[in-house]
């Protein structure tokens, strides 16, 4: 659906299903030069098992209009807007590489309208080497095959993901490439890594999350290794008993290349009492 959002025209993928009040709600937030389409297994699970499913196209990326964020802070607010347009109470955030931080800088300050929070293939800081930041500037295609050889461990996906037999790597260079061409008023590419690299924030936030918190890890991420995420991880068990970390199998894109496993962790995290 399209939906008006800050004079902004935003998709939201609900699976094709209608918004129940009694009902609780996930919230789907993805990564830099992504869209909606990474979360087609686990939006539709949750859509077909007593769940409202919102998986966004960011502002400014796929079908949304506007302009893409600067900051994490900026998407923070896209979500606590999102979520006033709805006038949902609650809500559990679900965010993968940059979208873990604004689902994460959101928990911290929409505390307790978000149940809980999932971070996949998180790490912060969540900086972006020099050369890669160069080239989402000045060369985004070759930034677009190094970071799809950096985000992936397996070249074929497994059968519940994209089908047998599919071209990991060339589907996720093809989507690299259609949401950067999406938008041809602003590089949201270089944008999307500034946001990341810049975003300060992060330990403050995960001190304020009182929330249910899961980190689901890719072992092999090369984009953001998992050890990436340790202090992280040590300073939210400081105030919050309710951290669990998940390592699967694979890279960074967990939602296709180790589906069974992110789906697997993400049900059980969510199904307990919300």
């Amino acid at each position: 659906m399209q939906i008006q959002l800050q004079q902004q025209s935003i998709y939201v993928y609900t699976a094709g299903k209608p918004l129940i009040d009694t009902q609780p709600t996930v919230i789907f937030l993805h990564g830099v030069l992504n869209d909606h389409s990474v979360w087609i297994l686990q939006s539709r699970f949750f859509a077909n098992h007593g769940w409202n499913v919102f998986a966004v196209d960011l502002p400014g990326h796929g079908k949304s209009t506007g302009l893409a964020h600067t900051t994490i802070e900026e998407g923070s607010q896209f979500v606590k807007d999102l979520m006033n347009h709805f006038q949902l109470d609650k809500a559990v955030l679900v965010g993968h590489s940059g979208g873990s931080l604004i689902a994460l800088e959101a928990a911290s300050q929409l505390q307790e309208k978000i149940s809980k929070v999932v971070l996949i293939g998180t790490a912060f800081p969540m900086v972006v080497s020099q050369t890669l930041l160069d080239l989402s500037l000045n060369d985004p295609h070759k930034a677009i095959e190094m970071i799809n050889v950096f985000s992936r461990s397996t070249l074929s996906a497994p059968p519940s993901a994209l089908g047998p037999g599919t071209w990991v790597y060339g589907a996720s260079r093809a989507l690299n490439r259609r949401v950067l061409q999406s938008n041809p008023h602003e590089n949201i590419f270089h944008k999307g890594f500034m946001a990341c690299h810049t975003y300060a924030n992060g330990f403050d936030a995960i001190e304020k999350t009182m929330c249910p918190i899961l980190f689901i890890l890719g072992k092999t991420d090369q984009m953001t290794l998992p050890k990436f995420a340790k202090k992280l991880i040590e300073k939210a068990k400081i105030k919050n008993q309710h951290v669990q970390v998940v390592k699967v199998p694979g890279g960074h894109h967990q939602m296709n290349e180790t589906p069974e496993e992110t789906l697997k962790a993400l049900r059980e995290f969510l199904i307990q009492s919300v």
